[in-house]
């Protein structure tokens, strides 16, 4: 899962209960400070007549999802506000709108209109998630007064027209997912506007371009950080654009980490040569060598020791005495599920040497794979978004993607900075201090060079489940 689409599957009982304007309104602290929540929040399930209420209301509206802001959590009005019912979302409440007006502020304020950037050839099952995904936060976060603007676009060419007709100082847009796409937005920059992008390539995040996806290089500076002085890592990796990636990052990163680099072997994508890669890397052919050795040694006396030794290696391959004690399988997906157990065939034996992946690993295929018991990864537990996931799958009735958790942590922080009512100059400081921290369902996350980045702990597979060990 390299990133968005590899990383690449993951919401409430709703009960009838009354919320109050102050308990939704969150603040951004410094790190020693409250964090800002972006969670799920629990509500009950809403009167019949109600739902239908709010169902009919949208319907007959016509206009993108109305995301209404909160009042400052310290002002009067919230103090005096009455509690208010939340209704369950009906499905599809975001609607397309190709009619919006231009609104220029000479101030620059956040212009309340979003625009919501989607190209017709993106993946149409993960469209789809980001749009209920949206609503779903729209509705648990309670978000007011804001315009959701859905926008399908064809090419660059289309994509260049929506936003050259969207163009206004304080605009935000959500969007694109590909990276072809977000690659052209930097000369939009000028105009005051920010992008936040689910885009996998780091090199994009500048300028006005924020960039929101799982990244391995944090998830891998994090997963080395853990490790003690005694560590020594191999690394395995494929041919192709996340191994190239991994084993470009790795070099610096063990720098910063108490462990150091022993031994690194790649394979091909297709597999072809993995076999002779792992048997490198462990040096299966020299301990090999080395058993046949004791053996012949030991077969030549009479000594019930050594008889006793002999009978003991006959059960071995080869030796175990492996020049490092951690290997990091830097692949993903199928290829992850046939190169794993290769290792212990190999005798790379996971009882005696620590196998590490980096957050692809997080997905509960994973974890029923036998080499990959006792395998560490970067990570949250999966208790931090189980009620996201669990709302989500009762109201659409689909299964909630691993990477989905992206869009719903993006209107929590889209709430956040329309509650406190920043201005554009406000937003800039706020999203380059890498010393503030949102909590998200994928753990406390900031942006540093327009990258986000995430606190992350470290997880352990264990009979098709993980948990954290840090």
């Amino acid at each position: 899962m390299p990133n968005l689409f590899s990383s690449l599957s993951e919401c409430l009982g709703f009960s009838h209960i009354m919320i109050s304007h102050s308990l939704r309104t969150v603040t951004a602290l410094y790190v020693m400070s409250s964090k800002f929540p972006i969670g799920v929040a629990t509500i009950d399930k809403p009167l019949t007549i109600l739902f239908i209420t709010y169902v009919f209301t949208f319907i007959i509206s016509c206009t993108p999802v109305n995301l209404s802001k909160q009042p400052p959590i310290n002002s009067q009005e919230n103090k005096n506000t009455k509690e208010q019912v939340i209704t369950k979302p009906a499905k599809g409440i975001l609607k397309k709108n190709e009619d919006k007006k231009q609104t220029i502020s000479n101030n620059i304020k956040l212009d309340k209109t979003i625009t919501v950037l989607f190209a017709k050839d993106d993946d149409k099952k993960t469209t789809n998630q980001f749009l209920n995904t949206f609503e779903l936060g729209i509705y648990n976060l309670v978000v007011k007064d804001i315009n959701l603007e859905i926008k399908f676009f064809e090419n660059n060419q289309d994509l260049q027209k929506i936003i050259e007709n969207n163009l206004s100082p304080g605009k935000i847009f959500l969007g694109p997912i590909q990276s072809k796409y977000t690659k052209h937005l930097k000369s939009y920059c000028k105009n005051n506007i920010i992008f936040f992008s689910f885009s996998s390539k780091p090199s994009l995040a500048k300028d006005c371009i924020y960039l929101l996806n799982f990244f391995p290089k944090n998830e891998l500076s994090q997963l080395l950080s853990y490790l003690n002085n005694d560590a020594r890592v191999a690394l395995l990796y494929p041919e192709n654009e996340y191994g190239y990636l991994i084993n470009s990052f790795i070099d610096n990163l063990i720098f910063e980490s108490p462990a150091i680099l022993v031994n690194r072997s790649s394979y091909k994508d297709d597999l072809s040569n993995v076999r002779d890669a792992i048997k490198e890397l462990g040096k299966y052919e020299l301990r090999k060598y080395e058993l046949n050795r004791q053996k012949q040694i030991l077969s030549s006396k009479k000594d019930e020791k050594s008889k006793k030794r002999l009978k003991k290696l006959e059960r071995f391959k080869t030796t175990s005495d492996y020049d490092f004690t951690h290997v990091l399988i830097a692949d993903y997906g199928l290829n992850l599920l046939q190169v794993a157990p290769l290792l212990p065939y190999y005798d790379i034996d996971p009882s005696i040497v620590q196998f590490m992946g980096t957050g692809v690993i997080d997905d509960k295929t994973f974890f029923y794979e036998p080499s990959l018991q006792g395998a560490i990864f970067p990570g949250v537990p999966e208790t931090r978004r189980i009620n996201l996931i669990n709302d989500y799958m009762e109201i659409y009735e689909e299964e909630f993607l691993r990477i989905s958790t992206l869009p719903y942590d993006l209107i929590g922080l889209i709430n956040f900075i329309y509650t406190n009512e920043y201005k554009f100059e406000d937003l800039l400081k706020l999203l380059n201090n890498p010393k503030k921290r949102f909590d998200g369902v994928d753990g406390n996350f900031y942006f540093k060079n327009n990258l986000i980045e995430r606190d992350l702990d470290i997880l352990k597979i264990s009979n098709g489940a993980s948990f954290v060990i840090n």
